[in-house]
């Protein structure tokens, strides 16, 4: 009589799991290996551990089971062996699940108003009546606080689930948190990078941010460790680029770009907002002065082909603002106000249709070799 795989299988049917009161093939113990060689027969059980207390029962119920279904002259005794289940990889736990949009804001290089364009957003997303946070990512050079005249402010802290979680500091509709908070602006610059990005991870995961609409980073200039340490442990749903006219801002700018399309990164642009766009004085508001170049954004933007989300002139007031802890987007009737109205509805849309195009984004996982 010749023996063939299924013979096997059948006769294993008759092996029961003692403690689970099924068969060891309908259970999926049986790998899909089972080898006939003359009279050998061999295969292997899968077992979630290897210290199974139940491991040589079954052995021994498999070596019997084979002799009296298959046939008594099997050899079958060594020839069963035990592999372990690979475990299914977790699902990492999403940080911060009741916040519905993660928006990065970022420029390639220092100097181009990056916070100013993220603090005006921000108050701008909260006067169209959205529940808005924003955490200020720049560890090493903080201005969040300044921003909205809150450096004299310090975070309470509230016992939940016996941890402590930091209540954001809130100001015209926007919570914030910022390293600002609690060291002083000087500490914070000769930070080591480990310590930076260790700060910023527990600003994130011990924010009492609650729910909203939008949070934005407002990151550093460049590209650097918190920008990785960011996208591998938030799942950032959009990135927004700050740059300005000038060739040295607008060939920076398209770093920022490639470091979020990045193969490995894979975050969506939602735009770019070109700051510093032209010179407008207060005694003669109609007039333009294009003192960095004219249109380098906008130019810019068609070439990489994402959206312009808007064109922010220099004014005195914005200056002034930033300066005096009352964003210019608080001021719906000026000119600057009125713009940075409409970057954040153009903001919005862009996210809309990103949600709608896209899957969820995940946090982003970087093998290094």
């Amino acid at each position: 009589m010749s023996f063939y795989p299924q013979l096997v299988i059948d006769a294993l049917k008759h092996v029961r799991h003692p403690g689970k009161g099924k068969d060891i093939v309908s259970l999926e113990m049986l790998e899909d290996d089972v080898k006939i060689d003359g009279k050998k027969i061999s295969f292997s059980l899968l077992f979630d551990r290897p210290n199974d207390p139940m491991i040589p029962s079954l052995k021994k119920a498999c070596v019997q089971a084979v002799k009296t279904y298959v046939g008594e002259d099997a050899e079958i005794e060594g020839n069963i062996y035990i592999k372990i289940k690979p475990r299914a990889k977790a699902e990492p736990v999403k940080l911060l699940p009741d916040v519905k949009n993660i928006i990065a804001v970022a420029s390639g290089k220092g100097g181009v108003g990056k916070s100013t364009v993220t603090s005006n957003l921000a108050v701008a997303l909260a006067k169209a009546g959205y529940k808005v946070g924003l955490l200020d990512a720049d560890i090493f050079g903080p201005s969040v606080p300044k921003m909205f005249k809150t450096e004299d402010e310090k975070p309470l802290l509230d016992k939940i689930d016996g941890k402590d979680r930091i209540i954001p500091v809130e100001k015209y509709g926007v919570k914030m948190l910022s390293i600002g908070y609690f060291v002083n602006p000087q500490d914070a610059t000769i930070w080591r990078g480990a310590m930076a990005t260790n700060a910023m991870k527990q600003l994130i995961s011990e924010g009492k941010w609650g729910a909203l609409d939008y949070l934005l980073l407002d990151l550093p200039p460049g590209t650097s460790d918190i920008h990785l340490t960011l996208v591998q442990t938030l799942s950032i749903n959009g990135a927004v680029i700050v740059t300005t006219p000038q060739d040295v801002a607008l060939a920076d700018a398209i770093k920022g770009v490639s470091m979020f399309k990045s193969k490995n990164i894979n975050v969506p642009i939602l735009g770019l907002v070109e700051n510093m766009a032209w010179f407008t004085p207060a005694e003669l508001p109609d007039n333009k002065y294009y003192i960095f170049g004219k249109d380098g954004g906008k130019k810019l933007a068609e070439e990489l082909k994402v959206p312009l989300l808007g064109q922010i002139p220099i004014v005195q007031s914005i200056r002034e603002g930033g300066d005096g802890g009352e964003p210019v987007a608080l001021n719906e009737e000026s000119a600057t106000g009125i713009a940075f109205a409409d970057v954040a509805k153009k903001v919005i849309d862009a996210m809309e249709e990103r949600n709608n195009q896209f899957p969820p984004t995940k946090i982003v996982e970087i093998k290094t070799q």
